[in-house]
């Protein structure tokens, strides 16, 4: 992913110093958020709330150091810490198919692709671990992988294939991929024909030790983070509108990318992320206990 959306730096204040009894919420910087932090300015919300931006892995890092008391991280980072973490049920970022900003551009077939130099341009353990899960198990392939910027003419130059996710995949799927004749394997599309559940890529978590201190300002924070979701989902064309203003995208290219997006985490998403942690968890060591979100307050 590009870290950095210049919609959500227009949208949300940047916050530096930190006040004690406001809670320390992560903020994944990226369009794939927007929905979930866009209605917060719209409520009020956002004024009782200190965020934190910052790449998913930090931001995974961070929550685990207790630097952060809640917020997003990536799937894979919660399950290798899911004994410090609990989950806010239905809230995610997800998709159940296709989901537009987490690809395989390749210039050469997947299952051609065993042995040839693969460039991970990605600052997501999730979905660099789900692109080599989906070559390896689904295509039969085991290409040499490297890390590299998120730049696709680079990664291009050096390789036959690279992973980008967020707006990075997004500019690249939607129009340098295609100006430069290359392939684009959507990783939700590939995940769901291969084993017909939906795909998590990060879940809202709080820090155990937070949830024991503090349950009431965890159960409002939660349910912000619901309201600001649903009001951004009924007013989603507002939000592609705003946030085309910023970014190198059309608003009806981000009303389709937002609506594609899934953010609950339900049964079917749950489903998706046993399977998951039962594919990747021997190899990773991951703890394969359920996953048992916290359930979400009633809304007011």
């Amino acid at each position: 992913m590009n870290v950095g959306s210049h919609g959500l730096r227009r949208t949300l204040p940047k916050v530096t110093t930190h006040h004690p009894g406001r809670p320390r919420v992560g903020h994944i910087q990226f369009l794939n958020c927007l929905p979930l932090y866009w209605g917060l300015a719209r409520t009020g919300s956002l004024l009782d709330l200190e965020l934190a931006k910052d790449t998913p892995e930090r931001l995974g890092e961070r929550l685990v150091a207790g630097e952060l008391d809640l917020g997003p991280v990536s799937l894979m980072d919660y399950l290798r810490h899911a004994d410090e973490l609990v989950p806010l049920s239905d809230i995610a970022v997800g998709c159940d198919g296709p989901v537009m900003s987490c690809v395989i551009v390749s210039q050469v077939p997947l299952d051609r692709l065993d042995g040839a130099r693969v460039a991970l341009g990605s600052t997501s353990r999730t979905s660099v671990r789900l692109a080599r899960l989906l070559l390896s198990d689904a295509y039969g392939v085991a290409p040499d992988y490297y890390t590299c910027p998120p730049d696709l003419g680079l990664m291009m130059r050096e390789a036959d294939a690279g992973v980008l996710i967020g707006d990075a995949a997004l500019r690249a799927s939607l129009h340098d991929a295609p100006r430069l004749g290359l392939e684009v394997h959507d990783l939700g599309a590939m995940w769901h024909a291969w084993t017909g559940l939906p795909f998590v890529f990060a879940v809202w978590c709080v820090r155990r030790a937070y949830l024991a201190e503090h349950p009431e300002m965890v159960r409002e924070v939660h349910r912000a983070f619901l309201s600001s979701r649903d009001l951004s989902l009924t007013e989603v064309a507002k939000v592609a509108e705003q946030a085309a203003r910023w970014e190198d995208f059309d608003a009806s290219v981000l009303e389709r990318y937002f609506t594609t997006l899934d953010f609950r985490l339900g049964e079917r998403q749950l489903a998706g992320v046993a399977e998951f942690a039962r594919r990747v968890g021997a190899e990773d060591a991951l703890d394969l206990a359920p996953l048992e979100p916290l359930p979400a307050p009633e809304p007011r």
